[in-house]
């Protein structure tokens, strides 16, 4: 379950909140069913807590956002892409730690 602080992407809303973000915007790519997403889901809203006003931090469903996965080419989960500008700056795919997030989004 997402935290106040992270925001919900999904096909309808996914141009305006992250590709016309003034914020960079980490992304993650998830689905319920995903073992290493629910792993990853703390550390997601940890960095949307510590990092709130820098980043904008949010999460697709997979499942309920096919269009934005694929136009991604979202093939394995977790995947986290990092937008700055309205484009991907950078990716990981598979579970990660805080750090490598941090680094990532060169906060």
């Amino acid at each position: 379950m997402a935290s106040h602080k992270v925001h919900l992407f999904n096909d309808l809303n996914f141009d305006k909140e992250v590709l016309q973000s003034s914020l960079p915007v980490l992304v993650d790519f998830s689905a319920d069913w995903c073992g290493p997403c629910k792993a990853l889901a703390p550390i997601v809203e940890q960095l949307a807590e510590e990092f709130g006003g820098k980043l904008k931090v949010g999460t697709v469903d997979v499942e309920q956002a096919p269009v934005i996965a694929g136009k991604y080419g979202v093939a394995s989960l977790p995947t986290v892409l990092v937008f700055k500008a309205g484009a991907v700056a950078a990716k990981q795919v598979g579970r990660t730690t805080k750090a490598k997030l941090i680094e990532l989004c060169e906060l």
